[in-house]
């Protein structure tokens, strides 16, 4: 199930806050061995400080399973800042209706390759749906971010294939990288729902009352 975590109920999502960074550390430290900043177990970058909406999937046990970060362009935002080479000189997009997803990431440990709510695909597609669905109701029409060669594939085979593409792909320290587009859709959200056989609502029961909180 998804719960979404923003500046209107981080109070009350503290544990899944500190679990969320926990697995962040584990994937993009420890596995990738991306450049990040890991302090008592837990990554965190500037760009977390900055008020955005973290997606996140929770299994039956309350264990963060997977996530995704959300985050306005209209101000500092990944693309801008830190992977701008990939715009190859053009400005980045910058709208109100336009969000910034990064941070993606499974907990592959507990996870398996089998189809069914604890696999990796599973709980890949559930953050998506919620994030787009998230996006529809907060009046989002598209979203950006950079991914890898890998990452396109699965989109594309999920059903959530890139709508547009800026720039160009670049090879970024030891992999390359393409700045994408995706459209914030119902037709989207319902193509991934096909791919993974999610029905009914991914949300916990309490989203609706801990994002108009």
């Amino acid at each position: 199930m998804i719960i979404v975590v923003d500046g209107l109920n981080r109070d009350k999502h503290t544990d899944l806050l500190r679990q969320m960074h926990r697995l962040r550390a584990r994937v993009f430290d420890g596995r990738l061995g991306w450049d990040v900043t890991v302090e008592n177990g837990e990554e965190r970058d500037v760009f977390d400080l900055l008020d955005p909406a973290h997606v996140i999937s929770v299994n039956d046990e309350g264990h963060v399973v997977g996530c995704m970060r959300l985050l306005q362009t209209t101000g500092p935002h990944m693309l801008s800042d830190v992977f701008a080479p990939l715009l190859g000189g053009e400005p980045p997009l910058r709208s109100s209706r336009l969000w910034e997803a990064t941070r993606f990431c499974v907990d592959t440990e507990r996870l398996t390759e089998r189809r069914g709510r604890n696999s990796i695909s599973h709980v890949t597609s559930e953050v998506m749906v919620g994030a787009f669905e998230y996006g529809i109701e907060a009046g989002i029409t598209d979203a950006v971010a950079v991914i890898d060669p890998v990452m396109h594939r699965v989109m594309k085979r999920s059903g959530n294939g890139p709508s547009d593409y800026l720039g160009k792909p670049t090879q970024m320290g030891k992999v390359v990288a393409m700045a994408v587009l995706m459209d914030v859709s119902e037709e989207r959200i319902d193509r991934i729902r096909e791919f993974a056989g999610l029905h009914g609502d991914v949300f916990a029961p309490a989203h609706a009352t801990a994002v108009a909180a």
